[in-house]
């Protein structure tokens, strides 16, 4: 299936900025639409945060204050979207004008971010998302996690640093899971035109269910001829071994499931979905 719409959080950040720029080189590979959504703020949830002793006047002027700065905050994301597409020549029309080419629109909505963009990710074939910001938990990620578990679609976790390629070299994370299983799907098609590919594998990443060779068995059904390696943990972290097996790869992608293990567990004692979102260098295609 060819990748025809991409959707992508813009938060105006400096790891927004970044991620424009992966969905942009995404888009022209597949000549696809770039739907740049930024969710402002509702200044009427203020109101319930506002907590007991406050006057009527003091709550309304929290929510005006909220309101200008959330719009400030939107007028800067859009100007952000225009100078960067403008800059890289990607032509901003409508979404239902289907085109030969990679082309862009920007839209503003109100409400809850988690909410509104895993909807909105719903009806998108990929969800772009900032790498969550340096120093920052990644469990507190709202938009990254609303996606994978509450819209059916494949993240797209930019790098701090925009690639400079994307797909030509693939890693797929092997274990057997639901999870990855799904992660394989959604990469088939960057799968079916990379320069090559390579399954990774561990006896310490396995979960009960198919076995990497079989893997490599369905994917050579699909046109696809990966190499298989095994990789260790490095430090007792599987995580930081299966980066450091893409990078002797020079993976420019890597494709694996996420939180086969719950989110909660993985929040408390740490897991490779974890290690993996706050140390990796490279775009990371994720799927639940």
């Amino acid at each position: 299936m060819a990748i025809r719409k991409l959707l992508l959080p813009l938060t105006g950040t400096a790891a927004g900025e970044a991620a424009l720029s992966t969905a942009l080189i995404a888009a022209r590979i597949w000549n696809a639409h770039v739907t740049a959504l930024h969710v402002r703020v509702d200044s009427r949830d203020v109101a319930p945060l506002a907590g007991e002793g406050l006057s009527g006047a003091m709550i309304e002027e929290m929510m005006t204050a909220t309101e200008r700065e959330s719009t400030d905050r939107s007028h800067a994301v859009r100007a952000l979207f225009e100078r960067f597409v403008a800059s890289q020549g990607v032509q901003v029309t409508d979404a239902s004008r289907s085109m030969s080419i990679p082309t862009a629109s920007f839209a503003s909505i109100i409400g809850r971010e988690e909410d509104l963009v895993a909807q909105q990710a719903r009806l998108a074939d990929l969800t772009v998302v900032p790498h969550p910001e340096a120093g920052e938990d990644v469990s507190s990620s709202d938009a990254l996690h609303a996606v994978l578990f509450d819209s059916g679609c494949p993240v797209l976790v930019a790098p701090h640093i925009p690639p400079t390629s994307l797909g030509t070299r693939i890693c797929v994370a092997w274990n057997g899971s639901p999870q990855s299983a799904a992660a394989v799907r959604a990469a088939l098609p960057w799968l079916q035109r990379a320069a090559a590919v390579r399954v990774l594998t561990s006896d310490e990443y396995v979960r009960r269910g198919p076995l990497a060779a079989d893997l490599i068995t369905y994917l050579h059904l699909h046109g696809i001829s990966p190499d298989l390696a095994t990789f260790r943990s490095v430090d007792r972290l599987v995580g930081v071994g299966l980066l450091a097996a893409a990078k002797d790869f020079d993976a420019d992608l890597l494709a694996m499931g996420a939180y086969s293990q719950s989110r909660l567990r993985q929040m408390i004692l740490g897991g490779v979905t974890r290690t993996v979102l706050e140390k990796s260098k490279l775009p990371l295609l994720m799927c639940r």
